[in-house]
């Protein structure tokens, strides 16, 4: 008996765990999908010969489909379930995958990317809410992190196959690669169980009994968790009749709209999507060290993810989103100032981007996931679906905002003024966060949403008085 209950726990040990690889996978397709078009771009500039204003396109093309994908996730979510959510998600990914890889034209290519960036926008919305619903309480915030830390990994993995893929030109292999592991989300969905808390919400309570008997170490624990399940959802989010009527929920929404905004106008997509073109203005002519720029810039993204991880829960939000703003100004307002004076020598080429990856650290350790942890902790339980909604969605409109200017910024504006733009928005984001964003470590988000409800000001909306 002893035996059997010890096998037992094993095994849900392994399904949990096998559960949060394959949720986390799909942030790394997710990550991938994002750093890809980095390397690609160059190459595929040349082949179809386009200008800057297409190229820009081809760029912000996925991130219009990832804000209409983010716009339905929520309803796909609630109706279809978490699970066929996130199937579908992957059936996108492998299509949109091998059509970008075979694109015949320019519009080809941006039609095909808009299919990649709905899969990216369910993904996005879909995957953390799965892991939240499906991870052990104890492990449910080291897995979020693991999701965010995935993408990342994303990012430096599209990178490295970029710059392998370099050497030949292949363009059509940095997109097409990327099929392999989507159809590996596509074959392990299938074994993932649906969540608990939506088979719960439709009623299905049997189900989700024996979904819990699988994933928690005893079954008492099961029938608690069930139990608070139960509990939770005789609150009925009701997010457009709480905006519509309550002035102190439009506050919240807004607030995590205009986070969302700070987040992509910092700057940091642009060298997320462009780092060879940023690296050829620094002076690196060659493609193979601005292909091995762009790896070492993913690099320096994943390892500075760490810092954010380590310090979210012991600085707090605020001071760790004031320091990244300040550190992103200077890395870009130094690299503004030194393109303005002109990069001649090697050394002045190293302090260049030695301040790009200074930035890069800033954003990292700070609005990167932070912004993500305060979007979800400013709304209340009633209208938290709808929140969330409309700042990721907020995310990816500024997003494709930001993707389809900075060419025609360098050109219009010059490549000094483009990045003291940028330098110039991250110290107006300081003032931001020191006038309007709560201190919400180690506060509770029922007290959150007290002090929000009675129309305490924004900024102390995570105080304990």
């Amino acid at each position: 008996m002893p035996g059997n209950t010890h096998k037992g726990r094993t095994s849900n040990k392994v399904m949990t765990l096998f559960v949060c690889f394959l949720a986390a996978l799909a942030g790394l397709l997710f990550g991938l999908d994002i750093g890809v078009i980095a390397g690609a771009l160059p190459f595929i500039a040349k082949d179809f010969n386009v200008t800057s204003h297409q190229q820009e396109w081809i760029v912000s093309s996925m991130m219009f489909g990832a804000a209409i994908g983010a716009i339905g996730s929520g309803w796909m979510s609630s109706r279809l379930g978490r699970k066929k959510s996130l199937m579908a998600g992957a059936i996108l990914f492998v299509i949109g995958s091998l059509w970008s890889a075979m694109a015949p034209n320019p519009e080809m290519l941006i039609a095909a990317r808009v299919v990649l960036g709905l899969a990216v926008g369910v993904a996005s919305y879909t995957a953390p809410l799965y892991l939240s619903e499906i991870a052990p309480e104890k492990i449910r915030g080291s897995m979020i992190s693991l999701y965010q830390l995935m993408i990342t990994i994303g990012i430096l993995g599209a990178y490295l196959s970029d710059t392998a893929f370099s050497y030949t030109g292949n363009w059509r292999w940095m997109l097409g690669v990327i099929t392999l592991p989507a159809v590996l989300l596509l074959v392990g969905v299938f074994f993932l169980p649906n969540s608990p808390r939506w088979l719960a919400a439709k009623g299905h309570f049997r189900d989700a009994q024996r979904v819990l008997d699988r994933l928690r170490d005893t079954s008492e624990q099961a029938k608690r968790e069930l139990d608070e399940i139960r509990e939770s959802l005789k609150i009925k989010q009701s997010g457009w009749s709480l905006f519509r009527d309550n002035s102190n929920f439009r506050r919240a929404v807004f607030l995590g709209v205009l986070l969302q905004v700070m987040q992509q106008f910092t700057g940091m997509n642009v060298i997320m999507y462009y780092a060879p073109k940023i690296f050829e203005i620094a002076g690196f002519s060659d493609t193979r060290e601005q292909m091995w720029g762009t790896v070492i810039v993913g690099l320096i993204n994943v390892l500075a993810t760490f810092i954010a991880i380590g310090l979210v829960d012991r600085w707090g939000r605020k001071p760790t989103l004031t320091l990244g703003f300040l550190v992103m100004a200077a890395g870009m307002g130094i690299l503004g100032t030194m393109l303005h004076m002109g990069i001649e020598s090697p050394g002045a080429q190293y302090f260049a981007i030695a301040m790009l990856l200074m930035f890069i650290v800033g954003f990292a350790m700070s609005a990167g996931p932070l912004i993500w942890v305060l979007c979800s902790e400013i709304q209340p339980l009633k209208g938290r679906d709808f929140g969330i909604t409309v700042s990721t969605t907020t995310n990816w409109i500024a997003n494709m905002i930001v993707g389809a200017t900075f060419l025609t910024m360098l050109t219009t504006l010059g490549n000094a003024n483009t990045f003291w733009v940028y330098a110039g928005l991250n110290i107006l984001f300081i003032i931001f966060t020191v006038m309007l964003i709560p201190e919400t470590k180690n506060v509770s988000l029922e007290h959150i949403e007290r002090n929000l409800m009675s129309g305490k000001k924004l900024r102390d909306i995570g105080s304990h008085d």
